[in-house]
């Protein structure tokens, strides 16, 4: 399951949210429309625990230790016989591996299985939405996720919106790409020639519409 963002995520779509009216004064035009289908690569790596996520952790023969906790804002969980354990960007079994090793001071040969029950993810795991949909959010990537699906996710766009001048940013701080894509053709319209395959660390902007 998804969850709603945390508050490290919603400032972070706060943020984002800034270049929604400069993206938006701009000429839409000049913006090639965004590809089908990426360059880069639709999958991801193996999933990284975000701050926010609900990590099960179940210790084989020893229910006593076996918990189930958020992850909070500095990365970290605490369990049954250890204070801290620093979880953030790292996978399941990383961790599960390394609750292993310090619970041996206890247990006699544990085995720790780690289940992410809640997601969140890291920004590079997700597609951001902001501006004018009706619920701004972040959206974890999973394999061919398209822009149908996010919209879906975040229902739709509000009665303001100029989806058709919307933005997909694409790629890193370094090397970012700005292209145009119409929401409005898609959802309005049905034209499913509009739809395209997004990309882990996409950012859509959706902008208001000027009267």
């Amino acid at each position: 399951m998804f969850k709603t963002p945390t508050t490290r995520s919603v400032a972070t779509l706060l943020g984002i949210g800034a270049l929604t009216l400069m993206l938006g004064c701009s000429n839409a035009s000049n913006r090639p429309l965004a590809p089908a289908r990426p360059d880069g690569p639709t999958t991801t790596d193996p999933y990284r625990i975000g701050t926010g996520d609900e990590l099960k952790f179940f210790v084989w023969g020893d229910r006593s230790l076996s918990e189930t906790v958020l992850v909070r804002p500095d990365g970290r969980v605490s369990l049954p016989l250890i204070e801290d354990v620093l979880v953030a960007n790292r996978t399941p079994t990383e961790v599960g591996r390394e609750v292993e090793e310090l619970l041996k001071k206890y247990v006699e040969e544990p085995l720790v299985t780690v289940i992410v029950t809640e997601f969140v993810g890291s920004f590079a795991q997700q597609v951001r939405v902001v501006g004018e949909a009706a619920k701004p959010q972040a959206v974890l990537y999973r394999a061919d996720l398209s822009l149908l699906d996010v919209l879906i996710e975040v229902g739709g766009l509000t009665e303001f919106a100029d989806g058709n001048r919307a933005t997909l940013i694409r790629g890193s701080d370094d090397a970012q790409t700005e292209y145009r894509v119409r929401l409005d053709d898609l959802l309005r319209d049905g034209d499913i020639s509009a739809n395209v395959y997004l990309q882990p660390g996409d950012v859509l902007i959706v902008p208001e519409s000027f009267f």
